[in-house]
Parts: structure tokens; C-alpha cells; sequence
């Protein structure tokens, strides 16, 4: 099942407050000046179409959400979502996600981690490309503060094994533990536009969750 193609952005949406650019992004990046307050902070590598942070950040305004989307269509196109809803704890950051972890993210300051269907990379010459690699995963548990948790899913069981293996050896987060899977209420009840997808395919989705101590 092939994407569709974006819908047009409505040019009457000035979605500008909720954009971000990770090359114009400063290390130690200050996130609550960015929301002007201060909140639990959850960031989303990779947010595609981003309807985890628009979901999320209606369903927890008591939290702040970040997401990071190397495709820039789409990171404008979820910040012209987020606007047209007006959701003033969600942001989009458009650019490299790995360097939004190793330089802007402080020690101890994020919440929660999310990473939903990474790209799995298939031909074995292109796997070093993988986003679930030794530096990524370090960066989460180093900007994860203590409790926080991260949250991995995939729809390829070969990534998700050998990620988890990965996250048992370069890191000492706890777990993984069995990440809990609400029922879906509806057609459009989904944490993302993938896992639609494969509910709607019948293919299986494998979910783990670590935490931090």
C-alpha cells in the first residue's frame, strides 16, 4: 500500500511558531523557552505525517511534545496541523533527528522517547543507515531522565530483535517490557498512520518499552 500524496498546505495557516529547523537549533537547546513553560518533555523521532503529536498532544496538555521529521514536507505539514488545531505544546523539527539527540537534547531533561517504524533499510549495505544504532540509543538513555521511558515499535521483526539486542548491550535501561496495546475504538483510532496501515493489512506490529532507572 503505497503513501498518498500530501494534501496542500492551506496558505492562510501560519504555522511558523510551530516549525522548527534542527540546523538553526542551538546545543543545549533550552526546550521550555521554545514552549514558554515548563513541562514533562516527550520527544518523537520521526514523526512523519504526525499524527502521534497531534493525538498525544491533545489527549496530555500537560505535556510538551517535540517531534523530529528529516522529510521537511512533512514536517511542515504536520506544523500546519498542529496549528490549524492550535495545539501550543506540540512542535515539528525539520532535519537530522541524530543530531537533535547528541547536540540540542540536555542530560535527564526528556520524559518519554518515541520511535514508531523506523525505517527498516532492507539491503544489508544500507543498514548502517538504521536509525536504532549504538550512538542513538546512548543519546535516549542520557537525555532520558530518571523514570523516563522510551517506546519502540516496529512492523519488521528482524530491526526490532536486533534493536533490542542492541539496547541490551550499549545501554542499562530496564526491560524490555511488553509495551500495553489499547484496542482501537474505531477506524481512525491509531497511534500513527503506519500502524493503521498494518491493522488494516493484518500485519503484526511488535512493541517493547523501556524505563530508566
Amino acid at each position: 500500500m503505497g503513501r498518498r500524496a500530501l494534501p496542500r498546505i492551506d496558505p492562510a495557516i501560519d504555522y511558523s511558531a510551530w516549525f522548527l529547523d534542527v540546523k538553526k537549533l542551538p546545543a543545549s537547546l533550552d526546550v521550555d523557552a521554545i514552549f514558554g513553560r515548563a513541562a514533562p518533555l516527550e520527544v518523537e523521532m520521526g514523526s512523519g505525517k504526525g499524527l502521534f503529536l497531534q493525538g498525544a498532544a491533545a489527549a496530555l496538555p500537560e505535556r510538551n511534545f517535540l517531534g523530529v521529521e528529516l522529510a521537511d514536507k512533512y514536517a511542515r505539514f504536520t506544523a500546519a496541523r498542529l496549528a490549524r488545531r492550535q495545539l501550543t505544546n506540540a512542535r515539528i523539527a525539520s532535519g537530522d533527528g541524530l543530531r537533535l539527540f547528541a547536540e540540542c537534547l540536555r542530560d535527564a531533561t526528556v520524559a518519554a522517547v518515541h520511535v514508531y517504524f523506523p525505517d527498516p533499510w532492507w539491503k544489508a549495505k544500507h543498514r548502517k543507515r538504521r536509525v536504532m544504532r549504538e550512538s542513538f540509543v546512548k543519546d535516549i538513555e542520557r537525555v532520558l531522565m530518571p523514570g523516563g521511558k522510551l517506546h519502540f515499535w516496529s512492523d519488521v521483526k528482524e530491526y526490532f530483535d536486533v534493536s533490542l539486542e542492541l539496547l541490551a548491550a550499549a545501554t542499562k535501561l530496564a526491560g524490555p517490557f511488553p509495551a500495553e496495546e489499547r484496542p482501537a475504538e474505531h477506524d481512525l483510532d491509531y497511534r500513527t498512520h503506519f500502524e493503521r496501515r498494518m491493522r488494516m493489512t493484518g500485519e503484526p506490529v511488535y512493541r517493547s518499552e523501556y524505563r530508566k532507572a
